[in-house]
């Protein structure tokens, strides 16, 4: 049995439009989970080592100031678009849209105030909760009223995380969570000690600003060939890499796969990742520099945490020959996350 909470977690300032922000917790044997409606943020989630001690494996912070302050979209759901669009440029039926530039020349995760910035219509379920708000027609340069549902469920050792969308116009969409996760426990010094596989056989070179070159390489022979577990300091080190932050194609199913694993041999924590997503972006938290001061007033150092978030392939809208990634009028966005955690 799933145990559902609602509690305010606090007031969004009056610039940012004011509002109340609720806190959800679920709760299951194995898991606690926390998540605001701001955002749709996991502020924290809770899961056992293999003598049963839980710890909060997710980044974050203890008050809602820190979420309103420029942070890393800890725990957000980020959109309309995940991940870069080169130029902030696209093109659909012949016109062409600009969106804000907030990643160097490219736009990213949505731009100036995304979805993670911005409050969520809350509705308990019996084993989690849905959110819902209408993205209107123009927001950040995009296209169409686009309505959107995002609804978290825990069932024992699972959380799913299922995304849906409609629009009136067409639009991009690329819908992901950007958990940072740290499975010995947030706050730990890094993620050295991790073992992590991704079930991919090629994945997206990118340029010097982090846009795919519309390569598809094979990982076969490259330091990207994660398909059997890496010690990842180690992996590093062998390779001379200062992390991660690509896209990993995976095979282009629309079902229920496992796509990646993350194991804290230490702990024996483990988190397997399925999606249905056609990517998976790998981020080794290379751009944390221990400025900011999260829970427990702890600060998160470089590689102190690592992302897994499932997506469609960055830039997709500007690459004809990657996953679609236009929702039309009429058309359903539906795409689920299930992450897995036990231990070993």
């Amino acid at each position: 049995m799933t145990e559902v909470k609602r509690e305010v977690f606090g007031q969004m300032p009056r610039e940012e439009g004011g509002g109340v922000v609720e806190k959800f917790l679920l709760k299951s044997d194995s898991v606690k989970v926390e998540i605001l409606s701001l955002g749709c943020i996991i502020a924290a989630l809770e899961t056992k080592d293999r003598d049963g001690e839980f710890s909060d494996v997710v980044l974050g912070f203890d008050a809602l100031e820190g979420y309103v302050k420029k942070h890393p979209f800890f725990g957000a759901v980020v959109g309309r678009v995940a991940n870069r669009i080169a130029k902030g440029r696209f093109t659909v039926d012949g016109k062409e849209y600009q969106l804000f530039l907030n990643n160097g020349p490219n736009s990213l995760h949505g731009g100036a105030r995304g979805f993670d910035k911005v409050l969520w219509s809350p509705q308990v379920l019996p084993n989690g909760v849905c959110f819902f708000r209408l993205s209107p027609d123009g927001e950040e340069g995009y296209p169409g009223d686009l309505k959107v549902w995002v609804t978290y469920t825990l069932s024992g050792g699972e959380l799913a995380i299922n995304y849906r969308a409609e629009t009136s116009k067409t639009t991009p969409i690329s819908l992901t969570n950007h958990a940072y996760f740290n499975l010995s426990g947030q706050g730990s010094r890094d993620i050295y000690d991790h073992e992590i596989s991704i079930e991919a056989d090629s994945y997206l070179p990118v340029d010097d600003t982090k846009i795919p070159t519309g390569e598809v390489a094979a990982v076969q022979g490259t330091s990207f060939d994660l398909r059997q577990p890496v010690e990842l300091g180690k992996h590093l080190q062998k390779f001379c890499l200062d992390g991660f932050d690509h896209n990993f194609c995976l095979q282009q199913a629309q079902a229920r796969r496992l796509v990646a694993r993350a194991r804290h041999p230490p702990t024996g924590r483990t988190m397997e990742v399925y999606t249905t997503q056609p990517g998976i972006q790998f981020y080794t938290g290379n751009n944390l520099d221990g400025s900011l001061k999260g829970k427990g007033a702890v600060t998160y150092p470089k590689h102190s945490a690592f992302c897994l978030e499932t997506q469609n392939w960055p830039d997709a809208v500007n690459k004809p020959h990657f996953p679609n990634t236009l929702l039309r009028p009429g058309e359903e966005y539906n795409h689920t996350t299930w992450l897995v955690f036990n231990a070993t």
